[in-house]
């Protein structure tokens, strides 16, 4: 498959970078999911080059795992680390709002763009559409992100959102999305920014973290269930006539099967280049 006749190979890599990102977060790339710089060149119908790089740069925003001999796999985030990323977001957004004069500089002239974020994220979040939502969502922390004074902040907390999504996309497709999971506070939060009402703003991103480490504490109860009730399927096999086992694998998670091969740049179905 060629790239379009848009992509020049100055933009090569951060086409194809953009692209495996999209696929990640529209969980078409699972995690787990292995490839190598070769499958992803000749899938694109490019030089090794720019793939690696594409690849690397993946792998340094903490969405691939890279090893010199089998190559790059999806990331694969447990409940643990999606805690952790809820709290260490808490905790910079906390303190940046703490002092704000000297660390975000809100300009009244780019909110206008924020509430249309806002608007459709939480449309979309009503409506169920994932794909959508994502691309808002992520569209709408970023635009946040750029009243940060400090750009190393901002592209940290918008590092964290896309894993927290990379966390959440199988999850979602799997389980179904209602308001125990999701958040709808986009709007309220954009309008307390707008107002300086800073005692708000902290109450709306309580809300918002409440809801996700709510979350994490359901699929952590539910993984300890399912653990133990592995645990007594295997009991239970091993006291069949004859202990009998099964040829290895048998009853462990199997990992997917892959998806269809990534698309072109940009191609349908992607939620957009957001990060």
């Amino acid at each position: 498959m060629s790239p379009s006749a848009g992509v020049t190979r100055s933009t090569l890599r951060q086409q194809i970078a953009d692209a495996l990102r999209d696929e990640v977060l529209a969980g078409r790339l699972p995690p787990g999911r292995e490839f190598t710089v070769k499958q992803i060149a000749e899938q694109y119908g490019v030089s090794a080059t720019p793939v690696r790089e594409a690849l690397f740069d993946l792998s340094a925003q903490g969405l691939l795992a890279s090893d010199q001999h089998r190559g790059f796999q999806v990331r694969e985030f447990t409940v643990a680390d999606y805690r952790a990323m809820a709290e260490a977001r808490a905790l910079v957004v906390e303190g940046l709002f703490r002092d704000p004069a000297e660390r975000v500089a809100v300009r009244p002239e780019g909110l206008a763009s924020i509430r249309r974020r806002a608007a459709e994220a939480v449309r979309a979040a009503k409506g169920g559409d994932l794909d959508v939502l994502i691309g808002y969502d992520l569209r709408f922390w970023r635009e946040l992100g750029q009243f940060v004074l400090n750009p190393y902040i901002a592209d940290f907390l918008t590092r964290l959102r896309v894993q927290a999504w990379v966390f959440a996309v199988h999850r979602l497709r799997r389980d179904g999305m209602d308001e125990n999971v999701l958040w709808f506070g986009h709007e309220k939060l954009v309008e307390a920014i707008a107002r300086g009402d800073l005692e708000q703003v902290h109450a709306e991103m309580r809300s918002y973290y409440g809801h996700a480490l709510a979350w994490a504490d359901r699929l952590e109860a539910r993984e300890a269930r399912e653990a133990k009730g592995s645990g007594e399927g295997h009991e239970a096999e091993g006291g069949v006539e004859g202990n009998t086992c099964g040829p290895p694998g048998t009853g462990s998670a199997m990992a997917p099967e892959p998806s269809e091969s990534p698309g072109p740049p940009g191609g349908p179905g992607s939620p957009g280049h957001c990060a």
